[in-house]
């Protein structure tokens, strides 16, 4: 049976811009308002999932309650872990690793940063977690709030983008996506 996601980016974070991973910030003002903005008039859903890190979680905490929806945190929908780059511009690591960093947006598969976490690992959790949200919640409807690079990862495979590519897919802060994926696991962007 076909899993229906909604996909949103949380807001901006109170350290702003770089590769934050694993690190983390709270939203700002501003990523609230972002937040609340793009919710205006979406649903309905069955349930909310959440990364935990308090950029998606404190957000999916108000909605759950403000549409008496049940909320699961799911530790494998958090952002990729950038290792030593954690924290970091790209405008500081061009001036520190710039071959590295090049490597690494010409071909994330093929480059993981410093004690990082491997591209093929990183897309090997989320999938085993659409696989666990799919068995446990056939046919409903979810609200996934997490990160960008979990859907720029979704996007560019419903895409059937090349690999090297994925780093060309553009997720805007608190950006909505909806996706199905289906029993066998492929993935279709939803208007």
């Amino acid at each position: 049976m076909s899993l229906y996601l909604e996909l949103l980016r949380h807001g901006e974070t109170e350290s702003g811009g770089g590769l934050r991973g694993s690190l983390d910030d709270a939203l700002t003002a501003t990523g609230w308002a972002q937040l609340r903005g793009a919710m205006q008039g979406a649903g309905p859903w069955d349930r909310i999932i959440s990364s935990p890190l308090q950029r998606c979680a404190r957000f999916a905490e108000e909605l759950a309650a403000a549409h008496a929806l049940p909320l699961t945190l799911e530790a494998d929908l958090q952002e990729l872990h950038f290792g030593a780059w954690e924290g970091r511009s790209a405008a500081e690591l061009m001036e520190t690793d710039a071959d590295a960093l090049g490597r690494f947006w010409a071909d994330p598969y093929s480059f993981t940063p410093p004690e990082g976490e491997p591209l093929l690992q990183f897309e090997a959790r989320i999938h085993a977690a659409l696989q666990r949200l799919q068995r446990d919640y056939p046919g409903e409807r979810l609200l996934i709030v997490t990160h960008g690079g979990v859907m720029r990862l979704l996007l560019a495979q419903a895409r059937g983008l090349p690999r090297q590519d994925l780093l060309q897919v553009s997720v805007a802060h608190a950006e909505r996506v909806r996706l199905q994926r289906t029993a066998e696991g492929t993935l279709a962007v939803l208007p």
